[in-house]
């Protein structure tokens, strides 16, 4: 069992060209407040999507609960907890960044 109640960290998400919060809670179940935010969009949202996506000529939509940031995120902690991430390394070679 893991020593924390949830942790987050806030990324740029290119789906939404937005930043957003991912939690991770101690059961590693997740949340992304850009879902609740870009999945089923509100008018004023929607019509900002639309704006943002003709500025950059590509369509922006909300991954959903399968975003692979978010898994990225999750399986980072789960390594990390499970000893095979780097706790306790010094970086260099290990690949951790610090």
């Amino acid at each position: 069992m893991v020593d924390w109640q949830v942790t987050a960290v806030t990324i740029y998400c290119d789906a939404v060209d937005d930043e957003v919060t991912v939690l991770v809670y101690r059961d590693f179940s997740t949340k992304c407040t850009g879902y609740g935010k870009y999945s089923e969009p509100r008018k004023e949202i929607l019509s900002l999507l639309r704006r943002k996506s003709k500025q950059l000529g590509r369509r922006l939509e909300c991954e959903g609960t399968e975003c692979h940031r978010v898994i990225q995120y999750k399986e980072k902690l789960l390594a990390e907890e499970t000893g095979k991430g780097c706790r306790g390394q010094t970086g260099g070679e290990s690949g951790c960044v610090y």
